[in-house]
């Protein structure tokens, strides 16, 4: 069997299930179909050195998705509601009989709501819930860590649910931590960070906060208060799409938008965003 026939079997085998991640994260069959198409490009000019092409081929859609609903959201398009008016579905003569079953129930209703949803939270929500594909992975595909990819999804879920985003007394619960941390950060006061700091707390920075001069990932409790420790000084308590955190002001422009999770009363994951395109995307209310 010759290597191209490899691959374009092996992709084959993966259309289906590909076309329906496609299909979920952007809402339209057209893009759906160029997602997955743009894939099978890429694939042919990786070829060799892909251990686990599902998982690989399953990144490249996500990332290749993320990119489109980004550069939608920079566009202001208004939400995909199908073709002509009419309600989009995936073409079941392209898809596998299970993912043609699960492509027909995605109504016109779904999409919406997940129109709603940031790019992020919609790739998060689309691919864990709908495709079990782990948090390490997804993670991944958006430059986060995975307890914040896990965030993501769990946003995600209670918007699509209908449910309020932060239920009101945990809400105040966790907004404390976070005031705690961030009145910590500015006293230099470095018991006070490691009492709401889980002592496995993983820090991550993107590629654009680093460039400001953070360190890309930092592992406990300590390390992440020492590195914390006086700082915070332009930081002021915010909600950031829906989630808890900082939001750092520089000559009076918001640069680095940091997200924290806060599980029984710690802080279990902080995520620092630097890149303008991410943070023009969000919504940011200060406390």
């Amino acid at each position: 069997m010759s290597e191209k026939k490899f691959w374009t079997e092996r992709f084959e085998a993966e259309r289906g299930r590909l076309s329906a991640v496609a299909y979920r994260m952007l809402g339209s069959r057209a893009e759906a179909e160029d997602a997955v198409q743009e894939a099978w490009l890429r694939l042919e000019r990786a070829g060799e050195g892909i251990d686990n092409p599902a998982g690989w081929l399953t990144t490249v859609v996500g990332r290749i998705c993320l990119d489109m609903l980004r550069a939608r959201t920079r566009r202001g398009e208004e939400p995909i509601e199908g073709d002509a008016g009419e309600t989009q579905h995936a073409d079941p003569g392209a898809l596998a009989d299970e993912q043609a079953a699960l492509a027909d129930s995605v109504g016109l209703a779904l999409l919406v709501v997940l129109e709603r949803l940031a790019p992020a939270e919609r790739l998060a929500f689309v691919l864990h819930d709908m495709f079990d594909v782990p948090f390490e992975e997804i993670g991944r595909i958006v430059d986060r860590s995975p307890v914040a990819a896990r965030q993501l999804a769990s946003r995600a879920r209670r918007r699509v649910q209908g449910l309020p985003e932060t239920p009101s007394a945990d809400y105040e619960r966790r907004k404390g931590v976070v005031a705690a941390f961030l009145a910590a950060s500015r006293d230099g006061d470095f018991s006070g960070l490691l009492a709401v700091l889980d002592p496995d707390v993983v820090f991550h920075a993107d590629a654009d906060a680093v460039r400001l001069g953070s360190l890309a990932e930092i592992h406990g409790a300590e390390a992440v208060a020492t590195t914390f420790k006086g700082k915070a000084t332009a930081a002021r308590l915010a909600r950031i799409d829906g989630a808890l955190g900082l939001a750092v002001i520089l000559g009076g422009e918001l640069r680095v938008v940091v997200v924290m999770d806060v599980e029984d009363d710690r802080i279990v994951g902080i995520e620092s965003i630097a890149d303008p395109a991410r943070i023009a995307a969000m919504t940011v209310d200060y406390l």
